[in-house]
Parts: structure tokens; C-alpha cells; sequence
């Protein structure tokens, strides 16, 4: 759990705590996933090409390298976002 200055985005208290809901687990883990994603394609060259898989088929289409680059950024900023949401509820409930 992130405590005196550390942040999720370290990679830091990623690592899920025996009391910590199944939710966070399960955040923390697609948080991990997404920072491959973003690696990845920042990572390609410039002439790569990407394919973006249709949702609930094992159907690939073309897609833009920097429009998915931006996209994947996003989506790890709206996960971090909500895990630090959970984990402030955390500390608060604490406090209480």
C-alpha cells in the first residue's frame, strides 16, 4: 500500500495486501497490464504496424500506432486514477 509519499504509478504498493478487496486486486493487476501495453507500443518503430483485436472475436484490424498509444495512456490514467480513489476510501475508513 502506498503510505509517506509513494505512488501506484511507482509500481510501488501494487502488490496486493491479505485485507485488500478483491476490486484493487483485481485493479492493481490490469494497472500492470496496461504499463506493458503503453511500454509496448512506445517502444515500436515508427513503420510497425499495430492490429486492434474486435471485442469478443478473434477478428484484428488495422489501427493507428499513436491514436492506440494515446488511447492505452488514457485507459492507465483512468485505472490509476480509480485505484488511488480506493485507496484514499482505505485511509480514510482507517482514520475513522
Amino acid at each position: 500500500m502506498p503510505s509517506r509519499g509513494e505512488r501506484p504509478e511507482d509500481g510501488a504498493g501494487l502488490v496486493p495486501a491479505e485485507s485488500s478487496t478483491p476490486h484493487k486486486e483485481e485493479l492493481s493487476s490490469k494497472i500492470k497490464e496496461q504499463k506493458v501495453v503503453v511500454d509496448e507500443l512506445s517502444n515500436l518503430k515508427k513503420n510497425r504496424k499495430v492490429y486492434r483485436q474486435q471485442q469478443n472475436s478473434n477478428i484484428f484490424f488495422l489501427a493507428d500506432r499513436t491514436e492506440m498509444l494515446s488511447e492505452s495512456k488514457n485507459i492507465l490514467g483512468e485505472l490509476r486514477k480509480e485505484y488511488q480513489e480506493i485507496e484514499n476510501s482505505e485511509k480514510t475508513k482507517i482514520k475513522k
